[in-house]
């Protein structure tokens, strides 16, 4: 059995494939520090050059809404009708909005 105590922290890894793009998160890994968590986030997520942008971040700083409060956190929106794209027509040439 592991002792908490002299184990590294957690980090969570986020990965940018290609300029332009969102981070997506894929995974998690232990290290001592930042670098040593953007080192090992390279050689463990990353393979044939296709990362651009590597973020870790300590799993212990990240702040999340509760699930269960979905809806008074999101429901505000839907009276915002003028925030959604439905009013206006984009030409064929933006195939990624």
């Amino acid at each position: 059995m592991s002792n908490p105590k002299n184990e590294w922290p957690l980090w969570e890894v986020f990965v940018r494939s290609k300029a332009g793009l969102d981070h997506k998160h894929c995974g998690s890994l232990h290290a001592a520090d930042a670098p040593m968590a953007i080192q090992m986030a390279r050689d463990v997520y990353t393979r044939r050059q296709e990362g651009t942008s590597i973020w870790v971040v300590r799993s212990g700083q990240i702040v999340a809404s509760d699930p269960t409060e979905k809806g008074s956190l999101f429901d505000p929106a839907d009276d915002k009708v003028y925030r959604h794209p439905t009013f206006y027509e984009l030409p064929d040439e933006l195939n990624h909005m």
